[in-house]
C-alpha cells in the first residue's frame, strides 16, 4: 500500500503498512502457538486480522491503565504476555475490568494479542532470557519438553561457571535484575552450582526441581510449604516475584519484533510500555 505518494512508484517510500495478521505471523516465529499449554488462551483476543498497524506496545498485562494510555498514544496493537480473556466469558459487562478494557479497545480500534505460555516455553523465550541474564549455561528444559526441539518447554536447568553460596547468589540476582528485594529459603551458605528457574508462578514445577539435581530453584509466587519442603531437602529457593521474573521480556520482545518488522520493510513502530510496576509494594 502506497501512502501520500505523488511521485512515480519507483521513487515512493518502499515501507509497507502492516496488518494485524502480519504482526501475528512475526510473533508466531518467536512464540509458536502450538507451544502454549492446553489450559492457556493465546493469540488475538480483541480486534481483527485486517486492521492496519502503525504502532505496537509490548506489555506484561493488558490492564486498564495500560489500555487507557494506549488510547491517547495512537497505539494500534497491544501485545501482552498475560491474556486479557483467560476463561470463557458469559457476558461482556463494561463495568468489570475485562469488559472495560474490551470497550475501550474496540472504541479506539486497538487490538489486543497475548503470547503467554508459548513465550515461556519457546527457545529464546522468557525462561531462556532470564536464565542467561543470571549467568546460567548448558540450558535444558525443567518441565515437559514441548515440540520437536528439546530446547522448548516450561522452565530451565542450567549451570553456573563456578559455585556460589545461596545468599551471595541471591544478592547477585537482585543486582542484575535491579530488584528491590528477594526472598530466600534454605541455608544461606548452601553451595550452588546447578540452578533451576521458572518464570511467573513456579510452584507447579517443584517436583521437577527436586528431580533435577539442582541446588536452588528461582521463580515467583513460591509458597510457605514450598520453602519448608526445600529446607527439609537441604536445598534452596530464591523467590524474585512474579512481575520481576517476567517483565524483563517486555524490552527484549520490543527490540526483537521491531528488528523483524524493519527487515520485512513494514512501517511499524514497536515500543515497550513504560507504565507497568509490580502490584506488590515492600513497605
Amino acid at each position: 500500500m502506497w501512502r501520500g505518494c505523488e511521485e512515480p512508484r519507483l521513487f515512493c517510500d518502499l515501507e509497507m503498512i502492516a496488518k494485524i495478521s502480519d504482526i501475528i505471523k512475526a510473533m508466531e516465529s518467536f512464540a509458536p502457538f502450538h507451544l502454549a499449554e492446553e489450559w492457556d488462551n493465546v493469540g488475538l483476543q480483541v480486534g481483527q486480522n485486517d486492521w492496519p498497524v502503525k504502532k505496537v506496545w509490548i506489555a506484561l498485562d493488558p490492564a486498564p491503565d495500560v489500555v487507557e494510555a494506549a488510547c491517547s498514544k495512537d497505539v494500534d496493537l497491544i501485545i501482552a504476555h498475560h491474556p486479557l480473556i483467560f476463561r470463557p466469558l458469559k457476558s461482556i459487562d463494561f463495568s468489570t475490568p475485562v469488559g472495560y478494557v474490551i470497550n475501550m479497545a474496540v472504541r479506539h480500534r486497538i487490538a489486543i494479542f497475548s503470547a503467554h505460555t508459548n513465550l515461556d516455553s519457546a527457545k529464546d523465550g522468557i525462561n531462556d532470557v532470564i536464565a542467561k541474564r543470571i549467568g546460567l549455561n548448558n540450558l535444558k528444559v525443567l518441565g515437559k519438553v514441548r515440540g520437536a526441539e528439546n530446547a522448548q518447554g516450561i522452565g530451565r536447568i542450567g549451570e553456573l561457571d563456578e559455585k556460589k553460596e545461596l545468599a551471595d547468589f541471591a544478592l547477585e540476582i537482585k543486582k542484575i535484575l535491579k530488584l528491590k528485594s528477594v526472598k530466600i529459603a534454605g541455608k544461606p551458605d548452601l553451595p550452588v552450582k546447578s540452578v533451576s528457574v521458572c518464570t511467573g508462578s513456579g510452584s507447579s514445577l517443584m517436583n521437577n526441581f527436586f528431580l533435577s539435581g539442582s541446588q536452588v530453584y528461582i521463580s515467583g509466587d513460591l509458597g510457605y510449604h514450598d520453602a519448608r519442603a526445600v529446607e527439609a531437602a537441604n536445598l534452596g529457593l530464591i523467590d524474585i516475584g512474579h512481575f520481576a521474573s517476567e517483565h524483563l521480556i517486555v524490552e527484549v520482545l520490543a527490540e526483537r519484533l521491531q528488528k523483524v518488522l524493519v527487515e520485512s520493510e513494514f512501517d511499524v513502530k514497536v515500543e515497550a510500555c513504560k507504565l507497568e510496576k509490580d502490584p506488590f509494594v515492600i513497605l
